[in-house]
């Protein structure tokens, strides 16, 4: 279930690409869209993560960090972000600690097939680590602009 517009966001520190222990609170003061995805190098990831690396400036415009989550491995997360020159963090869960706090680790149909996974999903967080949107079950290559124009 995900979590409700107006909750505090779940705090959490997460393994970045580079292996460097990455927490949600050291970005206060800051608007942080912490986007969820299913798998590094896949088209659909791939795309929404292309769409935000070619948006990275007018989020930092906007005084807001883009944060991409999976439970892939900090190794996986460097080729992938060196593959497409990825400007933002991307953040490891092995553990699915976070993703199940975000509620975004669902029961998923595949083809008739039941499997638990990521639903692809985004919340926008203020500056105060208040929940102000959550977007679920997002499109990989509409999700970016949304949240600039949300962004104002």
């Amino acid at each position: 279930m995900y979590l409700s517009v107006g909750s505090k966001a779940p705090d959490f520190t997460l393994a970045d690409q580079d292996g460097n222990p990455v927490t949600l609170s050291q970005f206060r003061g800051k608007k942080v869209v912490l986007y969820f995805y299913p798998k590094d190098n896949t088209p659909g990831c791939t795309r929404q993560a292309c769409a935000f690396a070619q948006r990275y400036g007018a989020f930092q415009e906007k005084q807001a960090v883009v944060i991409g989550v999976s439970k892939d491995s900090t190794a996986s997360h460097r080729r992938f972000a060196d593959k497409y020159e990825l400007p933002f963090l991307l953040l490891s869960d092995p553990e699915l600690t976070v993703l199940q706090a975000y509620g975004v680790w669902q029961e998923k149909k595949n083809y008739g097939k039941v499997s638990m996974g990521v639903v692809r999903s985004t919340y926008l967080i203020d500056e105060t680590g208040t929940i102000v949107q959550v977007m679920p079950k997002v499109k990989p290559d509409t999700n970016a602009q949304e949240l600039l124009e949300l962004l104002g």
